[in-house]
């Protein structure tokens, strides 16, 4: 590997002779198996010098991170002036992920949740009671998280809590710029959390009923996503042979065409496809439906391609998988960091952007293309026929601005 990088024998013998040069020389592998570039993997292969000079093959036990920044520290230290900071937080960032790869890196443990195990009895009564979707109850305790750690301690009982401390909060989330639709959220997960609590004796009676919800008058948060040229554009950016684009065009697609929730393309499963019958069966956890679609023929190209020749081998049955070690699903920010670092680097700018805006994007196309409220909610997995309303508004409001053209001189 060192000699397909480098062409002095003097650099190559320098990386196969300083330490762990097996671990380095796989995880350079792995690296060239994504796609990276020969200069990126030169970059890696420098980057990685130091590091493995600070734990030579001797070395024993995972390895922290501020042990990282201490290492990237004292290389700075060696050369002052002619190290830059960022080069050091290059340098951290390469032997993380390394470290990681190799199986080294000591894992911190999750901060600590003031009153998690009232957290953890109010998200089993959302599941269990309420029937709610492991999407929505872990939206649930992110927003009731924020307020704990935020607003809480171990040693102050959740019944001291007041509504000064919830206005506070609410108003904290306010002044970070979030969305009023996202303030709601956060809003009506305390209520439902301080109710609970108050059916279950441990919050104030009443507390819950007092907490504001912020009014959003209809059509005031219409969903726009792009339009469909930056969707073909946002596809026909991921058409290269890079491990990253063949997995990112598949995604792309499911997402488009059909609007798929992200969540929903996360569990996708090898045996949700029917190669014979060319269909697509998609598990809907926000509705408890299963619906099948016909498996349209760019869609299954993509997917078989993805398939056959960057999916990393192994027993698990998700579709897509991350490239490192040990292959899993892709998380919730994975598939935000997929679709929003493309449509950013194409300058398509929505609100949101992310896997959310293709869903926009392909209910606005099969309302232009004339399909009724009843088809594109069946096609989106709507409940609510409301829901799908929404988006008659999203042509509304276009008509709207048409009217709000300067038409001075035409008759």
């Amino acid at each position: 590997m060192f000699k397909q990088l480098f062409q002095r024998e003097t650099v190559v013998r320098r990386h196969r002779d300083a330490p762990l040069a097996r671990s380095r020389r796989r995880y350079l592998e792995h690296c060239a198996g994504r796609g990276l570039a020969q200069s990126t993997l030169r970059s890696i292969a420098i980057q990685l010098l130091p590091a493995a000079r600070f734990w030579p093959a001797e070395a024993t036990g995972a390895i922290a991170r501020p042990q990282i920044e201490a290492m990237a520290a004292r290389w700075i230290a060696e050369r002052p002036g002619r190290r830059s900071a960022a080069a050091g937080r290059a340098l951290v960032q390469c032997t993380v992920s390394w470290l990681r790869f190799a199986g080294r890196l000591a894992t911190p443990p999750p901060p600590t949740v003031p009153h998690a195990d009232r957290l953890a009895e109010f998200a089993t009564s959302l599941r269990q009671e309420r029937g709610l979707s492991a999407s929505t109850v872990a939206t649930y305790a992110a927003h009731v998280t924020a307020f704990l750690r935020g607003r809480c301690s171990a040693r102050r009982s959740l019944a001291e809590v007041t509504i000064t401390d919830l206005d506070r909060h609410l108003a904290d989330q306010a002044a970070r710029g979030l969305a009023k639709p996202t303030i709601r959220s956060h809003a009506g997960a305390l209520r439902a959390f301080f109710r609970h609590g108050a059916a279950a004796g441990w919050a104030r009676p009443g507390l819950a009923a007092a907490i504001p919800l912020p009014r959003i008058y209809s059509g005031e948060t219409v969903p726009v996503g792009p339009a469909w040229t930056d969707v073909q554009r946002l596809l026909g950016a991921a058409t290269g042979d890079r491990p990253g684009d063949l997995r990112a065009r598949a995604i792309l697609l499911l997402l488009a065409v059909y609007g798929l929730r992200s969540g929903e393309v996360r569990i996708l499963r090898l045996e949700d496809l029917d190669w014979e019958a060319e269909t697509l069966r998609v598990r809907r956890p926000k509705t408890g439906g299963t619906p099948v679609y016909p498996l349209a023929r760019s869609v299954g190209d993509a997917i078989l391609r993805y398939l056959q020749e960057v999916r990393p081998p192994c027993a698990r049955r998700e579709i897509f998988l991350t490239f490192s070690k040990p292959p899993r699903p892709l998380s919730r920010a994975a598939m935000w960091q997929i679709v929003g670092s493309r449509m950013r680097s194409l300058g398509i700018d929505t609100r949101p952007c992310g896997p959310h805006a293709l869903r926009h994007a392909c209910a606005q196309r099969l309302l232009d293309a004339g399909f009724s409220m009843k088809a594109i909610g069946d096609c989106l997995g709507h409940r609510d026929p409301a829901s799908t309303a929404v988006y008659a508004r999203v042509d509304l409001a276009r008509l709207r601005q048409v009217a709000d053209l300067d038409l001075e001189g035409l008759a």
